[in-house]
């Protein structure tokens, strides 16, 4: 009963983080181009009024007026009904770490740990997860003051910061739960660049106005600055989001790399993107990340390394599933965690292994991504023995 609750809280949660997501995002990349495609050839009078562009633009049978006050209107008072965008990314953060408690800390044993990787007990490796986490944001925060006035240094300390974090976390956890890792650190820097920097800027800012002062323009930057780094972690992140159904990405031996990798290819994309607000279309820059993209699918593609040898009949590979896989992929899992047979699979029959032996060729055999974290001991001469059958033909009994 209990997995039977997870399993819902998981469902409930993952929806709504999805749903603030896609808010959270869609306010983002709204605003990044609004700011970018803003009309600076405004009047001498509205320059005198303190704005700094502005843009018309028709939407749903309307028109809308946007105009820009970098420091807030001069010479008027700002107005008492401003809207605040932060609880898109602060529920967005709050739901993503409640998944990682659902699925990862509360199921550590299974989803956490890989013994073959580091053999840690689940408060160990709970409170590393936690850890990591925060450091991250310290270490990033550490560099963005540091090399505040550099943008190249900026950015690659910032990449060559994720890369130690993306190689460690294979070196700690299971591969699919570093790849979650890598983006619950990126989440976390994204939402408390919004917490600690973007809105106490924009507060100190409003009291400034209300109070009749003129405002301090450094929380204007250092805003800007944390949210344009932002607007570049998104689709490496929404990747990673997706990336725990695509065991073809993170469970070979260099895992990292190619998380490393794809989130070049997102950062490229959405340069690609950016630039187009300024009618400027780089597509050298979607060249690169297709051709980032080849090698990587390139890299890790399966190749078939086995040895002619004897045939490998049914009645070989029956007990192995039985033992290593049935025991969640079942219509009762017998494996504690596992209220029903993970992604619906069912291996319980032999006409049910016969059908799945694709996916248990790609998960088992060529990827190693199942059984998570090798729970059941499966060995490498039993997954030799699992790819012959299917290679031969998948035939049953």
């Amino acid at each position: 009963m209990e997995a039977y609750v997870l399993d819902w809280l998981g469902l409930l949660v993952r929806w709504f983080h999805l749903t603030a997501g896609i808010a959270w995002i869609g306010a983002s990349f709204f605003f990044v181009w609004l700011d970018d495609n803003l009309d600076r050839q405004v009047s001498a009078a509205e320059k005198h009024r303190g704005i700094d562009g502005e843009l018309w633009s028709v939407h749903g049978g309307g028109f809308y007026h946007n105009e820009k006050y970098l420091t807030g209107p001069v010479g008027e008072p700002l107005s008492t009904h401003l809207h605040w965008f932060y609880w898109e990314a602060y529920s967005t953060w709050l739901s993503g770490m409640a998944m990682l408690a659902i699925v990862y800390w509360a199921g550590a044993s299974t989803f956490l740990i890989d013994k073959s990787v580091m053999d840690l007990t689940p408060a160990v490796a709970i409170g590393i997860s936690i850890a990591s986490i925060v450091l991250g944001w310290f270490i990033y925060d550490a560099l963005c003051r540091i090399f505040e006035k550099n943008d190249v240094a900026l950015w690659t300390s910032i990449g060559i910061f994720l890369l130690i974090f993306d190689w460690g976390f294979f070196h700690i956890f299971g591969a699919r739960a570093a790849f979650l890792h890598v983006g619950a650190v990126i989440g976390t820097i994204m939402v408390w660049n919004v917490f600690f920097i973007i809105i106490p800027g924009q507060r100190k800012v409003v009291r400034q106005l209300r109070a009749g002062e003129v405002p301090d323009t450094r929380p204007g930057f250092l805003g800007k600055q944390r949210s344009v780094q932002n607007t570049y972690f998104t689709l490496p992140v929404l990747f990673i989001m997706i990336s725990n159904h695509y065991p073809i990405t993170y469970s070979g031996p260099y895992g990292w790399l190619v998380l490393a990798g794809l989130s070049i290819a997102g950062v490229l994309v959405r340069r690609f993107y950016v630039l187009t607000h300024f009618r400027t279309f780089a597509y050298s820059l979607l060249a690169a990340a297709a051709v980032v993209l080849a090698v990587t699918a390139y890299a890790i593609a399966p190749r078939s390394t086995a040895a002619a040898g004897p045939a490998v009949s049914y009645a070989q590979v029956a007990p192995i599933v039985a033992e290593r896989c049935a025991v969640c992929h079942a219509a009762h899992p017998t494996y504690a965690g596992f209220a029903v047979a993970p992604a619906g699979v069912l291996l319980d029959t032999p006409a049910q292994i016969v059908a799945n032996a694709p996916r248990i060729r790609a998960q088992a055999v060529a990827t190693h991504a199942m059984p998570l974290g090798n729970l059941t001991h499966i060995t490498d001469a039993e997954r030799v023995t699992l790819g012959a059958w299917i290679d031969a033909g998948a035939k049953g009994p």
